[in-house]
C-alpha cells in the first residue's frame, strides 16, 4: 500500500512538472523509453538496482545518456529517483502518469470481455454510447472469453460493469438453489 501512495505522488509531481513545460507526450515518451530499456536490457535494470555502483555514478550516467534525448526537467525526475532509492519503481510510475496524461486529454481506457469478437459496427456503436455516459474519448480494450456465453463485462478503472450471460445464469441458480433450500426446511 505504501508503495501505491509513492508512485501516485511521483507520478503527480512528473505531470504536474510536464504540464508546467507544455510537455507532457514528450515526458510519456521519455518515460516510455526507460521502461521499455528497464524491461528489455537487464544490464540497464542491474545497474539501477545494484547497490555496488554509487548514486552519484547513477546520476551522472543517466544525464550522460538521457539529457540530449530528453526534456532536463524529465532528466532531473529521473536523477531524483534515483537519490531517493525510488527507481524500483520507475515502471509503475510510468504507468500512473500515462493514466494521469490520458486524463487530462479525455481519454479513458474500458477493458471489455465479450464472448466473441467484436464487429466494427458494434465497436464503434460502443464507443459512442460509453462516450456520452462517461463524457470521455473511449479507449477500447477487447478481450474474448467464450466462458461468459454472451453479453459484456465492462471494466473501467476499479469498476467492473457485469452484464454477462454467465454471471445472470449464476445468480439465478444462487436465487432458485435458495429458494429450494427455504422450501425443504
Amino acid at each position: 500500500m505504501r508503495n501505491e501512495t509513492v508512485v501516485k505522488n511521483y507520478a503527480e509531481t512528473l505531470f504536474q512538472l510536464a504540464s508546467s513545460q507544455e510537455g507532457l507526450e514528450e515526458y510519456r515518451q521519455g518515460m516510455r523509453l526507460v521502461v521499455d530499456l528497464l524491461e528489455t536490457d537487464v544490464d540497464f535494470r542491474r545497474f539501477l538496482e545494484t547497490p555496488r555502483i554509487s548514486v552519484a555514478d547513477k546520476k551522472t550516467t543517466m544525464s550522460n545518456v538521457f539529457e540530449n534525448n530528453f526534456p532536463v526537467g524529465l532528466v532531473n525526475f529521473l536523477k531524483v529517483t534515483i537519490d531517493k532509492r525510488r527507481q524500483s519503481l520507475l515502471e509503475s510510475i510510468a504507468e500512473e502518469f500515462s493514466r494521469l496524461v490520458d486524463s487530462d486529454m479525455g481519454l479513458l481506457h474500458f477493458e471489455i470481455t465479450l464472448a466473441r469478437e467484436s464487429d466494427e459496427g458494434f465497436t464503434e456503436k460502443l464507443k459512442g454510447r460509453l462516450s456520452s455516459i462517461f463524457d470521455c474519448k473511449p479507449i477500447l480494450h477487447f478481450k474474448v472469453h467464450p466462458e461468459i456465453l454472451g453479453g459484456i463485462i465492462l471494466r473501467v478503472g476499479d469498476r467492473v460493469f457485469d452484464g454477462s450471460l454467465g454471471s445472470r445464469l449464476d445468480k439465478m441458480r444462487r436465487i432458485l438453489g435458495a429458494k429450494q433450500v427455504h422450501t425443504l426446511v
